[in-house]
């Protein structure tokens, strides 16, 4: 639970004439993660494709190629079907030629809309001026520039240009069209004007070739716009229908041509001699016998399968692996012809690549495998912190959030995530969600608290009969000691996880080093860790302490919850700085560069603290937003909501101290104001549950409790094989 599953590496080693059935087998399991052959071995070189992989990657190529052009997606397959290679080599090429076909059409239709509305937008200007565009060129003694500028700028430049005589300006809006005469000795062109403008910001247009008036030009293009477009919506219909024709199809066949080519691209990862084969990887040990049985029933020729390591939970160096027997002890393999294929002893691998990970957590504890890996997937050698994240972290979100409606709102979200949606990181924050709601609920009914209200006459633990677990947040004045109590509770449920990391690091430390080394290297660190809050919950220097870490479980009116814990006595607090001490010494002689790090075990609990901050944030959040709502008044040094206007007069004739009035206590129009602002607020509140309860409490786990024994790193485990979604090999399947 708290480790991987134990994998074995294997090897597979046989003759060339059944690798192709070694290969069927193996990738029928879906069970072998390959290891790459490294070229090591004398007399090994890397494997081949097998034959026909190039025109098996062409046509995976061609049909994924198909798929984007028709945009299907998975959820357009059909019922699973049988694909074989000459069904995919008749039906593809003319598949194909058909789409490619249709997607031609649609780009030149496409492009000619483009080009339409280009002109279209370029002919606008044009419009302003209230000239024909024939009349915009064409002359033998006139220069003609159409553009955009500021007309008394034009103007002004046009004056003092030798080059022209005389001009005229017709406008329309920004847009200019310049007449003018050239000087003797000049031609008639644009550049002429052009040149005499470079002084002026000038933009200019080009005059299209049409006799027309702008909008009679601008309406022909439209005409000719929606013939285009009603081409292309015929095309984008044809292809639709070619959609739905053959998507069921493509989707099957990328799943075949996936297949085929993962088998035909395995032996790369093999040595090869002339006529043998050795292809090794990792496999759960428990499934070792499957592998042998698979191979032995369904391989007939020359194939031998051995266990050849078996890896432990131990770190780098020779120590991670296990020399096993039997058939793997042999001296040597051989196959056709008596060759000599590769040593079996155990000790030689063609890749010394590590073992991969398989989580094995229990289903419940699965979904919190997102939180882990987004910190990194754990090493082998390491402890899988999946099941411990699954014991902690809802418990201090719902702690933080407390409330039922917010907790039944989140198992909602959650369950959501976790329903409708496939991919694997949706579904296990969906998981995730569901936990932290049911905690938050669980909470919620502890303090007595449905979005922030309190609706029941007799709080709720009473009414389920275990009124000695009624909790308060610590908001309301009556109830300020139990705030104070839970930025104890903070503590020490953070000297509780701190204590649960420092010791998994122990056990590593010990099956790594040895017990001296985890004594240096983990140990002092629990002395210190447990011997430091010793001695700050003793009496010793009592007067320089907090009194609150001495009054809230005590007895008498400062005390939450009366417990009659007074501090530890100086004794305790003696052996406790003496532990400290010892292990501040121990850390010395182990890690002497962590010396300037001793007094984290007293800064890493204290960071704890921000779960009652966070509780006290959240649940003052929520008060403000139902203060703003309802209304509220002291009675008693206590606060209590209002909710109507009848209540509020009662009040006020009565002489009662009003927090504030409310807005539902103040007519329809405040009732509507109030739900609207009820609704935004809580929605906010439910938001804020996330992105401080939550992250603060993924932040304990990654910071805090990671940081003593966790690193992370694991390898991904990716067997040989592929799970089919729509193809099949039953023939009876329809």
């Amino acid at each position: 639970m708290l480790r991987p599953e134990r994998m074995s590496k294997v090897s597979v080693t046989g003759s060339k004439r059944v690798i192709d059935d070694v290969i069927e087998a193996v990738h029928s399991l879906n069970l072998l993660d390959l290891s790459d052959y490294d070229g090591s071995w004398e007399g090994f070189e890397g494997g081949r494709s097998l034959e026909s992989a190039a025109e098996t990657n062409e046509q995976l190529v061609t049909v994924r190629a198909l798929e984007s052009t028709l945009g299907i997606e998975d959820s357009d397959a059909g019922q699973t079907r049988i694909v074989d290679h000459e069904e995919l080599t008749a039906e593809l090429p003319a598949l194909r030629d058909r789409i490619n076909d249709l997607d031609d059409q649609r780009s030149e239709l496409e492009t000619q809309i483009r080009e339409i509305d280009e002109e279209i937008e370029a002919v606008a200007p044009f419009a302003d001026l209230g000239l024909d565009l024939d009349l915009l060129s064409g002359y033998d003694s006139l220069a003609v520039l159409v553009g955009q500028g500021d007309r008394d700028a034009i103007a002004a430049e046009l004056d003092d240009a030798e080059t022209i005589n005389r001009f005229d300006i017709f406008s329309g809006g920004n847009t200019q069209a310049i007449f003018a005469q050239p000087a003797d000795g000049h031609e008639a062109t644009s550049e002429l004007i052009a040149d005499a403008l470079v002084g002026v910001e000038f933009t200019t247009l080009s005059v299209p070739a049409a006799e027309d008036s702008p909008e009679a030009y601008v309406a022909d293009l439209e005409s000719q716009r929606e013939t285009v477009a009603a081409e292309l919506g015929e095309v984008e219909a044809e292809l639709e229908t070619v959609k739905a024709e053959s998507a069921g199809f493509l989707l099957a066949a990328e799943e075949y041509l996936t297949i085929e080519a993962q088998k035909k691209e395995a032996p790369l990862s093999f040595a090869t001699t002339t006529n043998a084969f050795v292809a090794e990887g990792w496999i759960p040990t428990a499934r070792y016998d499957d592998l042998e049985a698979a191979l032995d029933s369904e391989v007939d020729g020359p194939v031998d399968v051995d266990e050849i390591e078996r890896a432990q939970f131990k770190s780098n160096g020779e120590a991670h692996v296990e020399e096993h027997g039997g058939e793997a002890d042999a001296a040597e393999t051989a196959t056709d012809g008596g060759e000599v294929v590769a040593d079996g002893s155990g000790t030689v691998t063609m890749a010394d690549d590590g073992p991969p990970v398989v989580q094995g957590n229990p289903s419940a504890a699965k979904p919190f495998q997102v939180l882990i890996e987004a910190f990194s997937r754990p090493k082998y050698s390491e402890f899988d912190p999946t099941v411990l994240v699954f014991l902690t972290f809802p418990a201090m979100f719902g702690f933080m959030i407390g409330d039922v409606g917010y907790g039944v709102l989140y198992m909602l979200i959650g369950y959501v995530l976790y329903t409708r949606f496939d991919g694997s990181g949706l579904k296990s924050m969906g998981g995730v969600a569901m936990w932290a709601g049911g905690f938050t609920a669980l909470f919620g009914v502890l303090y007595d608290e449905v979005f922030g209200l309190h609706p029941f006459a007799e709080p709720m633990p009473e009414i389920l009969g275990v009124g000695f677990l009624h909790l308060h947040k610590g908001l309301k004045p009556y109830y300020a000691e139990w705030a104070l109590a839970w930025f104890f509770v903070s503590i020490l449920v953070g000297v509780i996880h701190l204590n649960m990391g420092y010791l998994l690091s122990f056990i590593e430390d010990v099956n790594l080093h040895g017990l001296k080394d985890a004594v240096f290297e983990s140990g002092s660190w629990l002395l210190m860790l447990n011997g430091v809050w010793a001695f700050v919950l003793s009496d010793l220097f009592r007067a320089q302490k907090p009194d609150f870490l001495f009054t809230v479980f005590n007895e008498g009116s400062d005390a939450a919850v009366a417990l009659g814990f007074n501090g530890f006595s100086e004794t305790v607090g003696l052996i406790g700085g003496a532990a400290f001490l010892v292990g501040a010494v121990l850390l010395g002689l182990g890690e002497p560069m962590e010396i300037p790090e001793v007094l984290n075990p007293l800064v890493n609990a204290l960071s704890y603290t921000r779960l009652a901050a966070v509780l006290l944030a959240k649940a003052g959040t929520a008060f403000a937003v139902n203060l703003i709502v309802f209304g509220a008044y002291f009675n008693g040094g206590n606060f209590h909501f209002i909710f109507t206007g009848s209540e509020l007069s009662q009040l006020q004739a009565e002489g009662a101290e009003i927090m504030f009035a409310g807005l539902t206590t103040s007519g329809t129009t405040g009732l509507i104001v109030g739900a609207l602002v009820l609704l935004v607020g809580h929605t906010v509140v439910l938001a804020l549950g996330v992105t401080s309860a939550g992250l603060q409490a993924v932040r304990l786990e990654y910071v805090e409790f990671f940081g003593k024994f966790y690193e992370g790193g694991g390898r991904q485990y990716i067997p040989f094989g592929y799970d089919r979604t729509h193809t099949t090999t039953d023939e009876n399947s329809s």
